[in-house]
């Protein structure tokens, strides 16, 4: 009996000295398990003796917890029209992540695709170089997950207490006495100056002419900026390199020729005017000109379909579509998109500048599918809200017509015999005349003109 309990003393005091100094990873994990495991797994117990009054020590151990995983985030898959895209990277080797933030843009023919992070960690590697051509399902970084330093702790609320100032000295010397203006009175006549042997040679007052003081001598830095003539060069992104590619295909393809017109904005602003409190309490949006443009160009669609047709190059066929789709042109930091508002000729004023409104903040926020680019019959741009006042838009291929939209100026107008300040903006259609006879032109913007003029002729059916 007196053996069995040193035995068991013994043991127990090699336990405790090994939880003391922690080099026992046994030691280590039984701790950790009594004080944050919720379920564990009891082995090598020694059974106790109930003769015996001193405990027994059980050895347990806990699963091990699979932490700082690495995972290989892939590119993720693009449209059917865009097969590859440019990398661009937004974080490091290194840089903490949270879930969803941006590691990476891809910037491709049409749209840029964001990369977020699957979970929050640090990034390990960078697997594709900055600038360098992916595809879909191309390995882009890889992260691990959970990684990272801890966030900092919060400052706490209330701040230390300002520390006290010094005591003032106990016996400060009196400040010294203001110097005097006037100096010492003098004890002694001044000295008289002595009178000159020859009179001094006068000039009346005229005769003296000013002399002009020398100019400070003109120094330049070295490398001023007026002597610095620097340039630089930035590599073109795909979108840009698209666009350019896109307009030259346009110039050599289609036989363009543009027409004119103009179109008093009277009575729309008048409308616009006289509607827009009710329009935005109804729909919580404004009541734009652009919904005005859009549907009269829908209108005139519909009358005129040669114009929402086109030439099928490979089939030496024409295309007439029945559905009206219209891309309207945005301008954007990384260049021109052009997404579509598809089916216009069943949408009301409402719906379109409700369209407008969501397909104009997402390419605000560089959130545009190649979805909402795709198809399109018919272009509107709109150059009036930048100031152009004239101008001959370029066809988005494969379309055969563009509308072009100008600001708004008043100019004095023949209205039944008298001249009267309007409102006035001037419209250009450019079209494919492989396609599109003058005559099917001049009456497709005539229409235009006639429904923004007056939107009566809509319910009319004129």
């Amino acid at each position: 009996m007196l053996s069995h309990s040193r035995c068991l003393t013994r043991n127990f005091g090699r336990s405790l000295s090994a939880i003391r100094q922690g080099n026992n990873v046994l030691a280590r994990r039984a701790t950790a398990a009594i004080s944050a495991s919720p379920s564990v797994t009891f082995n090598n117990t020694v059974k106790s003796d109930p003769r015996s009054s001193v405990f027994q020590i059980q050895y347990f151990r806990t699963s091990v917890a699979y932490r700082d995983e690495v995972v290989t985030v892939k590119t993720p898959a693009f449209a059917e029209s865009v097969t590859e895209g440019d990398v661009r990277w937004e974080k490091a080797v290194g840089d903490t992540v949270s879930e969803d933030e941006v590691v990476c843009e891809i910037e491709t023919d049409k749209t840029s695709v964001q990369v977020p992070s699957p979970a929050s960690g640090v990034i390990e590697e960078l697997l594709v170089p900055d600038g360098g051509k992916v595809e879909g399902g191309t390995p882009l970084f890889k992260l691990r997950k959970g990684a990272g330093a801890p966030k900092a702790a919060e400052a706490p609320k209330a701040e230390a207490p300002a520390a006290a100032a010094p005591p003032p000295p106990s016996a400060a010397p009196p400040p010294p006495p203001p110097p005097s203006a006037v100096g010492p009175i003098p004890t002694t006549m001044p000295p008289v100056p002595p009178v000159p042997a020859h009179a001094m040679d006068t000039k009346p007052v005229s005769a003296i002419k000013p002399t002009a003081a020398a100019a400070a001598p003109v120094t330049l830095a070295v490398g001023g900026a007026k002597a610095a003539r620097t340039e630089s060069r930035v590599k073109m992104n795909r979108m840009r390199l698209r666009i350019a590619q896109r307009l030259k295909e346009a110039q050599n393809t289609c036989a363009m020729l543009t027409t004119f017109n103009e179109v008093d904005m009277s009575n729309i602003s008048e409308m616009r005017k006289t509607y827009k409190d009710a329009f935005l309490k109804k729909h919580n949006m404004k009541l734009g000109f652009m919904s005005a443009f859009v549907k009269a160009a829908a209108y005139a669609l519909s009358d005129q379909p040669a114009v929402n047709a086109v030439i099928d190059d490979t089939s030496k066929e024409i295309v007439y579509r029945d559905y009206v789709d219209i891309s309207v042109a945005v301008a954007t930091p990384k260049g021109l998109v052009v997404p579509v508002i598809r089916n216009v000729e069943g949408m009301s004023f409402a719906d379109i500048e409700k369209t407008i409104n969501l397909l104009g903040e997402k390419a605000r926020k560089n959130e545009l599918a190649v979805e909402d680019m795709d198809g399109g019959t018919f272009t509107i741009s709109n150059g009036g809200v930048f100031g152009s006042m004239f101008g001959t838009p370029i066809i988005n291929p494969p379309q055969s017509a563009i509308l072009g939209m100008h600001g708004i100026f008043d100019r004095p107008v023949a209205v039944g015999g008298k001249v009267e300040i309007r409102p006035m903006m001037y419209v250009a259609l450019t079209y494919d005349h492989r396609l599109i006879d003058g005559r099917e032109a001049v009456t497709f913007l005539r229409k235009i003109k006639a429904v923004v003029e007056d939107p009566r002729v809509l319910l009319l059916d004129m």
